[in-house]
């Protein structure tokens, strides 16, 4: 896997982490439909992400 991928994973796990740290202390944001879809998008790239690494960590192990 490209370094990018995993630079860019890693970024947009922070960014969701940050997020969810500052709408735990404003109860009121998560009125906004938008923080809720923001949420869900980020979270699955962040899944997306993970699982694309332990497939290439499975694909690796296999071959050696």
């Amino acid at each position: 896997m490209p370094e990018t991928d995993a630079t860019q994973s890693g970024v947009m796990a922070r960014l969701t982490l940050s997020a969810l740290e500052r709408a735990s202390q404003d109860p009121d944001c998560w009125r906004e439909p938008v923080v809720h879809r923001a949420l869900l998008v980020s979270g699955l790239s962040v899944l997306t992400a993970a699982t694309r690494h332990l497939q290439d960590d499975l694909e690796a192990a296999e071959a050696a």
